[in-house]
């Protein structure tokens, strides 16, 4: 037998549930990129390095991009501090808006230059799996780069890929279809 009270309680709950975010319109979006820009500029201040900011919004996210020279130190090491900043600029965003931001950051053009490299690297494994019919493991990726990757994976034929392993160890199998 089953307590009414509790059934009717449960069905209140699931009504109240806020249904799933509408998607951010292009001035939020825009918002949330000058959010960003904001932040950097205070922190390219603080550290005393020069750069030009540009904001947009590209492909449904905001972007900031950081351009001048010099600005090997907010990359690091394979882009890792490129990363830590940008999560911290989607922090920073956050906080001002209460609302996730699915910011991209780009310093010195490091992500263009990366993504080309990718791209290059993508086109390669396919053939070889194409050729070898034996799945391959490529190196330990970040999100961005994983992304890269599995787009280009994703629009060739007799090839698929998925991620494995847990951060920072993540890594992508491109194996047959």
């Amino acid at each position: 037998m089953t307590d009414t009270n509790t059934d009717s309680l449960a069905t209140e709950e699931l009504q109240t549930v806020p249904r799933e975010r509408a998607a951010a319109s292009d001035a939020d979006l825009f918002e949330q990129s000058e959010i960003a820009a904001d932040y950097i500029e205070g922190l390219l201040d603080i550290l005393d390095i020069d750069g030009d900011i540009d904001e947009m919004v590209s492909a449904g996210r905001p972007m900031v991009e950081v351009v001048g020279e010099r600005l090997n130190s907010l990359v690091g090491q394979r882009g890792a501090t490129l990363e830590a900043l940008q999560e911290l600029t989607r922090l920073a965003i956050f906080r001002q808006t209460g609302e996730p931001s699915r910011l991209l950051l780009d310093v010195g053009g490091y992500r263009a230059d990366r993504r080309k490299e990718l791209v290059a690297l993508a086109k390669t494994t396919v053939d070889k799996v194409r050729q070898s019919g034996e799945p391959l493991k490529l190196e330990p990726m970040s999100a961005f780069e994983r992304k890269c990757v599995h787009d280009v994976v994703t629009a060739s034929d007799g090839v698929e890929s998925e991620s494995e392993g847990v951060e920072p160890n993540r890594r992508i199998v491109v194996r047959p279809a």
